[in-house]
């Protein structure tokens, strides 16, 4: 097992797909004592391609390959989730850290055996729930924790959008469970609970059903659920993926006003406090995961904290297998 604390980490990158152009890859060469070394896809010629055009030193088709690199200090696993537990476990038992994409795994059982394989290694395990760490939502997490809106009584989620077109005549990867765990509910809904759970703390109760309304893939389209955090604060979700129009909406309600923002969007936060409403402008980064891969660097560094890492993320995985067990048993959708 690797223990040194680098001065600076040498990142690899499995699966260099869209994710990692702009939201991903681009941060692991902004943020401070950081590199990015080596990236992998499985098809050699677009990794190469890649490489050159990101500045990256080496490319590799296979990723045992990188995972072995001796000067890969940690490795960010970008592929669908349905290969994230397989090369997680193997990167840590090489004895490197691994920054893995949300959602974490397809199931809670997947995340519960990266966990398991991180505390055998004694390595860290960090997921990319990065809304943890952008401005805008740091700016939520003060408005909150400041008494922006006194104590914290409820939540509403609202998310809605069309049902996706096929693709030359195949749906998109993120509406087949058996590679993304479900639909988009898996992939989107899982970023607002877990910035839910960052911002309120843990959900402790959780009730509600799941179900296809559009007929246009197998994975659940119309999700909703009622739940309870910790706190004792109320929740309500309803997100529908068979809609005519886009929406999404979280709002939180305080015994002294309320705080309104999207999760996806960048339009300004709405605090409304009796009759005065006031909106305050909470942009993205350019490169929106940058502030999460800079928290993990320091905590890799030892310099700082993470927020979001295998043991935060798993408590999200078990909000979404608890709301999905009755339509994934219905509808004989099984993980192996």
């Amino acid at each position: 097992m690797n223990t040194r604390t680098p001065a600076t980490v040498r990142w690899g990158i499995i699966g260099v797909g869209n994710v990692t152009e702009v939201k991903s890859g681009p941060g692991f060469q902004q943020a401070d004592a950081s590199e990015l070394v080596a990236v992998m896809r499985r098809d050699g010629a677009k990794a190469a391609d890649y490489a050159r055009r990101h500045g990256v030193p080496r490319s590799y088709d296979d990723a045992e390959a990188l995972i072995h690199d001796d000067e890969v200090d940690a490795v960010y696993i970008a592929t669908p989730p349905d290969s994230h537990r397989d090369y997680a476990i193997a990167v840590l038992e090489a004895g490197k850290p691994v920054y893995v994409e949300k959602p974490m795994g397809r199931t809670t059982v997947e995340c519960e055996q990266m966990n398991a394989a991180a505390q055998r290694a004694g390595l860290p395990l960090f997921v990319a729930y990065y809304r943890r760490a952008m401005p805008r939502f740091v700016t939520v997490k003060d408005l909150l924790d400041g008494g922006a809106i006194g104590t914290v009584q409820a939540v509403a989620i609202r998310n809605q959008q069309p049902a996706p077109i096929a693709e030359g005549g195949e749906m998109p990867w993120r509406v087949r469970p058996e590679i993304s765990g479900g639909g988009h509910f898996v992939d989107l809904a899982s970023h607002t609970l877990d910035l839910l759970d960052h911002l309120l703390g843990p959900i402790a109760r959780v009730s509600g059903y799941a179900a296809n309304r559009s007929g246009a893939y197998p994975a659940e389209d119309l999700v909703s659920a009622a739940f309870e955090f910790s706190s004792g604060v109320g929740g309500t979700g309803l997100w529908c993926y068979a809609a005519g129009e886009y929406r999404d909406e979280v709002e939180v309600i305080g015994d002294a006003g309320s705080l309104t923002f999207s999760t996806f969007a960048q339009e300004p936060l709405r605090l409304l406090r009796g009759d005065v409403e006031e909106r305050i402008e909470a942009p993205y980064p350019a490169t929106v995961q940058q502030p999460l891969i800079q928290a993990v660097v320091d905590d890799l560094t030892g310099v700082g904290t993470s927020p979001s890492t295998g043991t935060s993320a798993i408590r999200t995985a078990r909000i979404v297998d608890t709301l999905l067990a009755s339509y994934r048993a219905e509808h004989g959708l099984t993980f192996v």
